[in-house]
């Protein structure tokens, strides 16, 4: 590329947002990795069980737009630290039902207040109106 080309990698919007979700998601997987010993795709499936409810792997691997490799070791990895378990569809014994544990259920409620906690600090510098905008900008690039 020529040096009077206007492109900067610093400036360049997949570069720019995938640095603020690397910087915001590590510094929330602190808290669940130390405290539970959990990645994020298996904080990512608990947070949808306990959002959602009984659903399936690729209900989850949909609505997270998470690879089915990785939500599958995500599945047995939870399901061995026995926060979550399967149970077979009936209609469909292709398929399985996930819902958190006794166990899961206490994590996901702790996750989920930390995560409250952690995304009003990680917004405080902003004004009401900024994050606002910032939310449905985000909402809007990621068509949700």
């Amino acid at each position: 590329m020529s040096k009077s080309a206007p492109f900067d990698l610093k400036d360049f919007l997949p570069y720019l947002l995938n640095q603020a979700a690397d910087v915001s998601s590590r510094g929330f997987e602190g808290y669940y990795k130390s405290k539970y010993g959990l990645l994020r795709t298996e904080w990512r499936v608990i947070f949808h069980l306990g959002r959602y409810g009984s659903i399936t792997a690729k209900e989850i691997c949909d609505r997270a737009r998470i690879h089915k490799t990785k939500v599958s070791r995500a599945v047995h990895a939870l399901e061995v630290k026995r926060f979550l378990k399967r149970t077979q569809v009936q209609n469909d014994r292709r398929q399985e039902s996930l819902e958190l544990t006794a166990s899961g259920t206490r994590v996901f409620e702790d996750l989920y207040q930390e995560a409250g906690r952690f995304d009003a600090e990680s917004m405080s510098a902003f004004s009401e109106d900024e994050r606002a905008i910032l939310r449905r900008l985000l909402a809007q690039i990621a068509g949700l």
